[in-house]
């Protein structure tokens, strides 16, 4: 786009000989008007490059390149999955949002009493006493549980068609860190009701950080609240599952879908 003046030109005996309707006459006086004080058709230009550019799709499927649409039909349902786990992650995001209004993050109750904590008389609560709150939490748990697996589905489909060979294969990382995070999420997520499954299954986590070389002790402290589990570990779950991984995943997911806008789909090897 240029600031020099542009040559003068008689809008008024251009319009004159065409052969336009009042509709399209008044549209163009209109856009003439505005444009001399706006320069309105410039920024449609620059907006129309930059449509381009960022629809540019290099380099080029298999199915483009070699016209290959009639003969991987059969492919196609596999080609969903990517999409179908984005849709299960805000379905999960959503659902979560609504069910945290009403979870408590405590273990307060447990002592010797043997008590039920405060976070499984919370999520007791949202299955029984919230309206919908039952089908919410199911919404919440399916929709997380089809996410893993799409995601595990989506990524043998990636390696079996030969989706991660050059120039894609940034994006197959992404990929491998985003089903680690996935994971991390459930596994979260599993722990945060605070009943028998959820203390054994947090238990296994602190194992498996202590078995790791070098930084296990360092992990278990940073991840569980150290090597005992209590308030901190649940605090921790909490955080990590409602404050830190929504952001982190969300920004990877729209990394990992833009780096595919622009590359395109690479059809079956």
């Amino acid at each position: 786009m240029s600031l020099k003046k542009q040559d003068d030109m008689d809008h008024n005996a251009w319009l004159k000989s065409q052969d336009l309707t009042a509709i399209e006459t008044a549209f163009l006086t209109t856009l003439i008007w505005l444009d001399k004080r706006l320069r309105i058709v410039d920024y449609l230009e620059l907006l129309e490059t930059m449509y381009y550019r960022a629809n540019l799709q290099m380099p080029k499927s298999h199915t483009e390149q070699y016209d290959l649409d009639n003969k991987f039909w059969y492919w196609y349902p596999l080609y969903s999955l990517g999409s179908l786990s984005i849709i299960a992650y805000l379905l999960a995001a959503v659902s979560g949002a609504l069910l945290g209004f009403y979870y408590a993050p405590s273990t307060a109750g447990a002592a010797a009493q043997g008590d039920p904590t405060a976070a499984y008389d919370s999520m007791v609560m949202i299955m029984t006493d919230v309206q919908f709150g039952f089908m919410l939490r199911a919404i919440h748990r399916w929709a997380a549980q089809f996410m893993v697996a799409a995601v595990f589905l989506h990524m043998l489909r990636v390696y079996f068609t030969g989706a991660y060979k050059e120039p894609r294969e940034v994006n197959w990382i992404l990929g491998v860190v985003l089903i680690a995070l996935t994971l991390l999420f459930g596994f979260s997520g599993y722990v945060l009701p605070w009943k028998q499954l959820s203390f054994w299954a947090a238990q296994i986590g602190v194992e498996l950080a202590l078995a790791t070389p070098i930084v296990g002790e360092w992990a278990a402290q940073l991840l569980f609240g150290g090597f005992t589990l209590g308030q901190a570990t649940l605090v921790r779950m909490y955080i990590l599952h409602v404050f830190v991984l929504p952001f982190v995943v969300t920004a990877l997911i729209a990394v990992h879908v833009g780096i595919v806008w622009v590359q395109g789909i690479a059809e079956p090897h």
